[in-house]
């Protein structure tokens, strides 16, 4: 029982351990953007694509 409290006050006096999480939370943030970046230009990408198909099939 004190190995492990004396590792929680290892860990919670260690700055190494808030850099990581804040990568973390980082990494959390840009994957969300990137993904939504992709729906949203698939999205667009589609509408372009059946635009330009009617298009093509009407004449």
């Amino acid at each position: 029982m004190i190995k492990l409290m004396t590792v929680t006050r290892q860990f919670r006096d260690d700055e190494n351990g808030a850099a990581m999480v804040e990568y973390t939370i980082l990494l959390g943030i840009i994957t969300v953007t990137v993904i939504g970046t992709i729906v949203a230009v698939g999205g667009w990408v589609n509408t372009k694509w059946t635009t330009l198909n009617t298009t093509l099939s009407a004449n």
